[in-house]
């Protein structure tokens, strides 16, 4: 077994691992970075992303450079020669400023808690990936237009991902395990294959598939688009099912469910409360605590849920190890305790509660973001429904984080949510400062007439 301190500091191949069409595409994307125009860039940006293993590292004197990181570099070399200077569209909102925290505060906490030159290493190399990656596609993503192209381009790579991972149930074999850095026999458990695709593991190719079924049906009012959501909808379902796993399927549900809710938008408020009071109605009147209720879902007949709730349940009862600098034999709570297949309590464990509650406060901000945005359309009920998929899309990543961990690609999954929930606030905050200006200006044509025919009559006078 793969020993903690390789875990946590990476492992990763100890020389070039780079196959060469993943070189060829590799600097294809480059050259498409750089030279195409501004609102074009994201396109091959995320068809790399997506498509090229993680795994795939260019080493240099002892320095890992992965596909991404070199993706994300170029980026930003396009970022400053573009606009000369490092500005996003609508300035640093909430969501920027507390995303930069938690993305400073992580790295700075882990390596505190273990002093460490290897996690002084990591953290520099996960920082440049996290910053990087955040802040490019924020730069790339800036109104509405770029955020349906950025959905258009998740159809294509879902379809793509859907195609490989139903072969790879079919056959075990994946195709992108040819290409190095991901495995080429998939997992098999109880009997049923687990196809992952260009993922390092099943269940975060299908959160991956699960996430992105609000953004595809957000398009759905578009009648030139309705081909375009029927193709991402059936790649997302194919994904799920050929992932095999019980925390996509959750995801999936949670965010069909959340699009249901749509008819009580503007109730949220009370059904928010409602739930809350719900949640502890239940760990008052429940044997155990309410979180044991994670041990009862099983979807697919072979979930680790039991697992999940031992997590939970060691992550609160162990407090007061972890809440300042996060702790490092959390691996000594429990039978495979080292699996922190739980976002939360990875974030909690490792980066202690400064972490997690910067982490909590991304999610808070996006949703407040989400909402204002709403109800700043209220009345066109295309715009009110876009905003309503993204809230949708966001409560889905919320439910999928109970069951693992994003450690690959997903997370860039993650963060172009967040960069579309920007870019769609900065949207709406513009058009809504336009009408007002416009209003402002009719206003004081119409003063301004009857001002001077009240003048004219007093003359007349």
């Amino acid at each position: 077994m793969e020993s903690q301190s390789s875990r946590l500091f990476g492992g990763g191949s100890a020389g070039t691992l780079f196959h060469p069409l993943v070189a060829v595409a590799l600097l294809l994307a480059i050259g498409l970075i750089l030279f195409l125009p501004r609102k074009h860039v994201i396109v091959p940006l995320l068809l790399a992303i997506f498509l090229i293993p993680r795994d795939q590292v260019l080493v240099i004197g002892g320095a890992h450079f992965t596909a991404l990181k070199v993706l994300f570099l170029t980026g930003l070399i396009r970022w400053a020669i573009t606009r000369g200077s490092l500005t996003l569209v609508g300035g640093l909102n909430s969501i920027d400023r507390v995303f930069a925290l938690w993305a400073f505060c992580y790295p700075v906490v882990f390596t505190l808690q273990w002093m460490q030159s290897q996690a002084l290493i990591k953290s520099i190399g996960d920082s440049i990936d996290t910053f990087c990656g955040y802040f490019v596609l924020r730069f790339l993503i800036q109104d509405a237009e770029d955020v349906r192209r950025v959905i258009r381009v998740f159809v294509v790579i879902s379809t793509v991902m859907a195609l490989c991972m139903l072969n790879e149930h079919f056959t075990q074999q994946n195709v992108f395990g040819l290409l190095g850095g991901v495995r080429r026999v998939s997992e098999v458990r109880d009997g049923s294959i687990r196809a992952s695709g260009v993922f390092q593991h099943s269940i975060l190719a299908g959160c991956f598939g699960a996430t992105l079924l609000p953004l595809f049906l957000s398009l759905w009012p578009n009648q030139r688009s309705k081909f375009e959501v029927s193709v991402g909808v059936i790649s997302s379902a194919t994904i799920i099912a050929t992932s095999n796993g019980s925390t996509p399927i959750l995801a999936y549900v949670a965010g069909i469910f959340a699009l249901c809710l749509w008819p009580l938008r503007k109730q949220m408020r009370f059904w928010r409360w409602a739930l809350a009071l719900a949640v502890v109605g239940l760990h008052l009147a429940m044997n155990g605590p309410v979180w044991s209720l994670i041990e009862k879902i099983d979807v697919t007949g072979s979930s680790s849920s039991y697992h999940r709730y031992m997590l939970v349940d060691n992550c609160i009862r162990h407090f007061g190890d972890w809440w300042l600098l996060g702790v490092k034999n959390y691996d000594t709570w429990g039978f495979d305790m080292w699996d922190l297949s739980n976002q939360y309590v990875a974030y909690a464990v490792t980066g202690g509660l400064a972490t997690l509650a910067c982490f909590i406060g991304i999610i808070c901000r996006s949703f407040a973001a989400v909402g204002r945005a709403r109800r700043r359309v209220e009345g066109d009920r295309k715009r009110e429904w876009f905003c309503w998929c993204l809230g949708a899309a966001l409560f889905a990543h919320v439910v999928g984080y109970f069951g693992i961990g994003y450690f690959d690609q997903m997370q860039f999954a993650w963060f172009a949510l967040l960069a579309i929930i920007c870019g769609t606030k900065f949207d709406v905050t513009s058009e809504v400062k336009r009408l007002a200006r416009d209003y402002g200006r009719r206003s004081n044509r119409v003063r301004s007439y009857a001002w001077q025919r009240r003048g004219s009559q007093s003359c007349v006078g």
